[in-house]
């Protein structure tokens, strides 16, 4: 074992002198100040949906309708920057996707600060969606080569623990600045990493990649090959629990307190704020578990499990004050808390030449899952009530959830340097 940090091949140079050994923890650093970053930004318009909207003088009903459209245009920037980034990761480099998703993604958010049209705001917002696409799979990506094979769990948890933690500071920052000084902050955040990725070096196993002269980023084909393709979607399902809770449970927690029967209104925002407060730790405590228990699956299989309790209680349990119901969102966040370890799986998963492409694809379709999953809660929930409908939609993601971890290969401790 080389270091805390750093893989000898990442410089493919004798281990550093301990003295200089703290330096090599800069790309964990910059992930996961990136990923901070990207939470925030990601969020920041869900937050800010309703203030901006009417101060371009929107009534309620087109806020309605155009924050809806507006929030399309973004998770379709997110579903096709997935695509992008991922093959350009592969094919590039991953600090050349750390970089450009920054760049993209920070520019669009200070021109959002500007915007005086709605039309406007959901181009910007389809921008902003395509570079924060980027961020998370190549961060992971890079931490998960750089890093000795045994201690990549440490990595990932910490890149995504200090990244959610963009979800609870987008919450206060809005309390405290209007809607168009925090999209300035967002930008000036990301801009400001890009000093910080200058000093940051490529993975040595993709420049090993890069001489071997293998096809590399080729999208299409994580498609061919029945084992390849069910590699990439048990990736992806294993990791549906996830957001049927950010996605659902926490967005319209309103509807469920009020079926519930909670006498306080309950605010959603405050939901997804406590849940994120929760993921936080629980995504630093899955990856102590997957190194204690040494496997990956065993981790997530206790998070998930754990999750399901949650989530039962939340809709059967009887809540009845608001402080119970966001105490229970606080433990449902905690419960999600492997997500940094569902993609670190992905990334274990796939040789060096279609790492970035999974990876960073994988990440962004589970966030996108959202616009099957919130459909169908609308369209059941007519028949069985809010209750019903998420208990339906919560036993598909579940169900599905199991099965593809089930199936899935242990990638603990594996070997990286391999092309497919």
């Amino acid at each position: 074992m080389s270091s805390l940090f750093l893989r000898d091949d990442y410089l493919m140079t004798p281990a550093p002198s301990q003295s200089l050994r703290p330096l090599f923890a800069l790309p964990v650093i910059v992930a996961a100040l990136g990923y901070f970053v990207d939470v925030y930004d990601l969020l920041l318009f869900n937050i800010v949906r309703v203030p901006s909207l009417k101060d371009l003088g929107l009534s309620d009903t087109d806020t309605s309708l155009v924050g809806g459209r507006i929030l399309n245009f973004q998770q379709a920037g997110l579903l096709l920057g997935g695509i992008l980034w991922g093959i350009l990761g592969d094919k590039r480099g991953r600090l050349s996707v750390l970089f450009g998703s920054i760049l993209t993604y920070s520019l669009a958010n200070i021109a959002c600060g500007f915007v005086r049209d709605p039309q406007l705001y959901a181009l910007l917002r389809f921008v902003a969606g395509l570079g924060l696409a980027g961020e998370l799979g190549a961060g992971i990506t890079l931490v998960s080569e750089i890093l000795p094979k045994e201690l990549r769990g440490y990595g990932s948890s910490l890149v995504a623990s200090v990244g959610l933690l963009g979800a609870v500071v987008a919450y206060f920052t809005v309390t405290l600045f209007d809607w168009r000084t925090t999209y300035f902050i967002g930008g000036g955040l990301g801009l400001g990493l890009l000093v910080l990725r200058v000093s940051v070096l490529e993975s040595g196993m993709f420049k090993r990649a890069q001489q071997t002269g293998v096809v590399r980023g080729n999208f299409w084909a994580l498609f061919q090959g029945r084992e390849r393709l069910l590699r990439y979607l048990r990736c992806m399902g294993m990791a549906l629990p996830t957001y049927l809770v950010i996605g659902i449970l926490a967005t319209f927690a309103n509807e469920f307190g009020q079926a519930l029967g909670i006498p306080e209104a309950i605010q959603p925002g405050r939901c997804v704020m406590f849940t994120y407060v929760g993921t936080v730790t629980g995504d630093l405590v899955s990856g102590l578990i997957s190194q204690w228990l040494r496997s990956r699956r065993k981790a997530i299989g206790l998070m998930m499990s754990l999750t399901l309790l949650f989530v039962g209680i939340y809709l059967f349990g009887g809540i009845r004050s608001a402080s119970t119901f966001y105490a229970v969102c606080m433990g449902m966040g905690f419960s999600i808390g492997y997500i940094a370890m569902f993609l670190t799986v992905t990334a274990e998963s796939f040789g060096t030449n279609l790492r970035a492409t999974a990876t960073t694809s994988v990440a962004n379709n589970v966030r996108a899952t959202t616009l099957l999953t919130i459909p169908v809660f609308q369209a059941l929930k007519p028949a069985i009530g809010v209750l019903g409908a998420g208990a339906v939609v919560a036993v598909v993601c579940f169900a599905l959830g199991f099965w593809c971890l089930s199936a899935i290969e242990e990638t603990y401790g594996k070997e990286l340097d391999y092309t497919e």
